[in-house]
């Protein structure tokens, strides 16, 4: 399994509308992707414009799919203006 784990900062003036729109990306990979297994949202209780989301695929390349789909492009275009920081790290499940 190939896990990915991102971390983003929000401007404070945008957490809750990134919290929702990131739900529905959630909701959306796991409905439209059959190799996306887990896609958990995380919010830190202090401060709360820190998002951790942990997916799980089933390998890199169902992630490079992911990276490709419409519903991906759609919310990374809706949420650009609403993160001032964003890392990414991958890992392989053992």
């Amino acid at each position: 399994m190939y896990v990915v784990v991102v971390e983003f900062t929000t401007h404070p003036e945008h957490s809750a509308a990134f919290v929702a729109r990131v739900c529905q990306q959630a909701r959306d990979s796991l409905r439209l992707e059959a190799d996306c297994h887990i896609f958990d949202v995380c919010v830190s209780p202090e401060p709360d414009n820190l998002v951790l989301l942990y997916e799980v695929y089933t390998d890199k390349n169902a992630f490079d799919v992911h990276l490709q789909s419409a519903h991906f492009d759609d919310f990374n275009q809706a949420v650009q203006n609403w993160v001032s920081d964003k890392k990414v790290s991958t890992f392989n499940r053992i």
